[in-house]
């Protein structure tokens, strides 16, 4: 099995062109979601360490933001809780796609929380700086200082390029993105 790992800036489409290579994708963000709305065991360990902040379940994302945006540690504990469950989640995943040919991780701190393995294939997908910002303020709960936050916890964008093996374009269009994944899938197979 071929493990693609997809790396760029938070809102670059590293979600979109996981989806367009065709195969089986990990969403550690979609993974993250569900947790929040599913998981008893993640809303008690978050309320435990953040009680000011975690109040309800399904745990409500304004009260992450809220808890985030209060104090840098916060950030660390909602990570250390939260990234056991998604390591797990991932590892089942890979599991039951085990005969696949690829499959695709997309799952925004894969560097930072040494997820990948030396083998896997890193993609990182490059947009322009000023389309991410203007997708990114489109988002519903976008929020500048937040998006600080994440963006501070994250490796640099020069790091994440360095450290892959192709860099796909995407101007969000879907032509370049597919011509950009058939290119890497020929070179890879």
């Amino acid at each position: 099995m071929i493990k693609i790992g997809i790396l760029g800036e938070i809102g670059s489409g590293k979600s979109y062109v996981a989806k367009n290579f065709g195969y089986p994708v990990f969403n550690a963000d979609y993974e993250v979601a569900k947790l929040y709305q599913q998981n008893k065991k993640v809303f008690y360990k978050l309320k435990t360490q953040l009680p000011k902040y975690i109040n309800s379940f399904p745990i409500d994302k304004v009260e992450i933001s809220n808890a985030i945006l209060a104090n840098k540690s916060n950030l660390k504990k909602i990570i250390k809780i939260v990234h056991f469950e998604i390591r797990k989640k991932m590892n089942v995943f890979l599991k039951k796609n085990k005969n696949k040919k690829v499959v695709i991780l997309d799952i925004p701190l894969l560097l930072e929380n040494k997820i990948n393995k030396k083998k896997d294939i890193l993609v990182y997908v490059k947009s322009k700086k000023s389309s991410i910002l203007k997708r990114l303020k489109k988002r519903k709960n976008f929020n500048s200082k937040l998006l600080k936050k994440f963006r501070d916890i994250q490796y640099s964008d020069n790091y994440k390029k360095k450290k892959s093996h192709f860099v796909i374009e995407n101007d969000f269009t879907k032509k370049t993105v597919i011509v950009g994944i058939k290119s890497i899938l020929k070179k890879i197979m």
